[in-house]
C-alpha cells in the first residue's frame, strides 16, 4: 500500500487551500430543517441546497484532511491513514474545482459528483480501523491505552463529521428520487415506526447469529405498534442492529453448553414528550464494571484484528459496520448526531441494558467537530 506523501501527490497550492478552508466556520443543519426544506424539492430548493453544499462540504472535508496530518504517535504516517487522507484531498479538489452552480444542468452535474465522493469514502471506517491496527502493531507496549485518549477523541470527531457529510450528501441526492416512498423526505421518514425498524434490525441480527452459531435467542419487542415519529430509519436500523447483535452473542455464548433455554432479548420502545427511548435488555452475563469504559473505545477491540491489508473492503456501509469492534462507539455517534445518546448499564453475572435515546423534537443542530 505505497502511498505518496501529501506534498508529492498534491500541489502546494492545494495543500495551502485546504489549510485555509479548514479554518472556516462550519454551518450545522437540524433534522427539522432538512425535513421542512426537502418537503418540496423544487428546482429552486435543489439549487439552494447544491449551492450550500458547494461551500459547506469543502470546509468540513478540509478540517478532517488537516487533522489527518497531525495525529499523535505517528498514526498520520500509517499507510492506511495516508490513503484515507488522499481520499479527503481528492474530494476537496473535486469540490473546489467545480464551477459556481447557476442552473439545473450545473446542479445535476454537481449531484453526480458528490454521489461519487460518497462512494469514494465508503470504506473510510475499516480503512481507519486498519490504520489503528498498523499503529498497535508497532506501538511501544509501555504506552497504556488510556494515554491514547487523544486518538479516541480524534476518531469520535472524525466519524461524527463523516456521519454529517454523508447525511448531507445522501439527503441532497435522495431529493432527486422521482418516486420517493410515502412519507419520505430524502433520508428522513416523517412517520417512522420505531417498532417496525427494531423488528427488521432484530431479524437481521438474528440471521447473523444463526449463521455463526446455528441457533439464535428470540427477540421480544414491546411498545405501541401505531406510534411513529420523524427520524432516519437507516440510522436507527444500524444502532438497534448493533445492540441486538451484541446481546444475541452474549446470550448465545453464555447458554451454549447449558441445558437451559436461552432467555429472549427484550426490546421496549417508550415514547416520551422529549425523547423516544429504546431499551435493549439481555441476560447474557453482563460486563464487569471495570470493562464498561472500554466498550466505547476504538482501540481495545479484538474484532478489528480481522481487518488487514488483504481484506476486501467491499463497497457498502453495511459491510463496514460489522466486526471492527467499532459498532458501539459509532452507534453512540449516530444517536448523538440528532441530539440523542446511547447508555449502557450492566449487571455483572446477569446481563446488560442498553438505553438508546432519540430526540423526538428534531430541533438540535448537528454537532460540528
Amino acid at each position: 500500500m505505497a502511498v505518496k506523501k501529501a506534498c508529492e501527490s498534491f500541489s502546494k497550492s492545494l495543500i495551502d487551500e485546504v489549510q485555509r478552508w479548514g479554518c472556516m466556520k462550519q454551518t450545522g443543519v437540524s433534522l427539522r430543517y432538512m425535513m421542512e426544506f426537502g418537503s418540496e424539492p423544487t428546482l429552486r430548493n435543489l439549487l439552494i441546497s447544491a449551492q450550500f453544499l458547494h461551500k459547506e462540504l469543502p470546509i468540513r472535508i478540509a478540517r478532517r484532511a488537516n487533522e489527518l496530518e497531525t495525529l499523535p504517535y505517528g498514526l498520520s504516517e500509517k499507510p492506511a491513514v495516508l490513503k484515507v487522507r488522499d481520499w479527503y484531498l481528492d474530494s476537496f479538489r473535486d469540490l473546489r474545482s467545480f464551477p459556481d452552480i447557476k442552473d439545473e444542468n450545473d446542479e445535476k452535474d454537481f449531484t453526480q459528483m458528490i454521489k461519487a465522493i460518497k462512494v469514494r469514502h465508503n470504506n473510510v471506517v475499516p480503512m481507519m480501523a486498519l490504520g489503528v491496527q498498523q499503529l498497535k502493531k508497532g506501538i511501544n507496549p509501555k504506552i497504556v491505552y488510556e494515554d491514547l485518549d487523544e486518538i479516541h477523541q480524534f476518531l469520535d470527531r472524525f466519524y461524527m463529521s463523516r456521519i454529517g457529510i454523508r447525511m448531507l450528501i445522501g439527503q441532497h441526492v435522495e431529493l432527486h428520487n422521482p418516486n420517493p416512498p410515502p412519507h419520505c423526505v430524502g433520508y428522513i421518514h416523517t412517520k417512522m415506526s420505531p417498532l417496525e425498524v427494531a423488528r427488521n434490525a432484530s431479524e437481521d441480527a438474528r440471521s447473523i447469529c444463526f449463521h455463526e452459531y446455528g441457533s439464535a435467542p428470540n427477540v421480544n419487542i414491546y411498545g405501541d405498534p401505531d406510534f411513529t415519529f420523524p427520524y432516519v430509519p437507516t440510522h436507527l436500523h444500524l444502532m438497534v442492529f448493533e445492540l441486538v447483535k451484541n446481546s444475541l452473542r452474549a446470550v448465545q455464548e453464555r447458554f451454549m453448553d447449558s441445558d437451559k433455554v436461552a432467555p429472549p432479548i427484550r426490546i421496549i420502545v417508550a415514547d416520551g414528550i422529549e425523547d423516544v427511548t429504546i431499551k435493549v435488555s439481555d441476560e447474557g452475563g453482563g460486563v464487569p464494571r471495570s470493562g464498561l469504559p472500554k466498550i466505547f473505545t476504538y482501540l481495545y477491540s479484538t474484532a478489528a484484528n480481522h481487518v488487514d491489508e488483504q481484506t476486501d473492503l467491499g463497497t457498502t456501509d453495511s459491510v463496514t459496520m460489522a466486526g471492527y469492534g467499532y459498532g458501539l462507539p459509532i452507534s453512540r455517534l449516530y444517536a448523538r448526531y440528532f441530539g440523542g445518546d446511547l447508555q449502557i448499564i450492566s449487571m455483572e453475572g446477569y446481563g446488560t441494558d442498553a438505553y438508546l435515546h432519540l430526540s423526538r423534537l428534531g430541533d438540535s443542530q448537528e454537532p460540528l467537530p
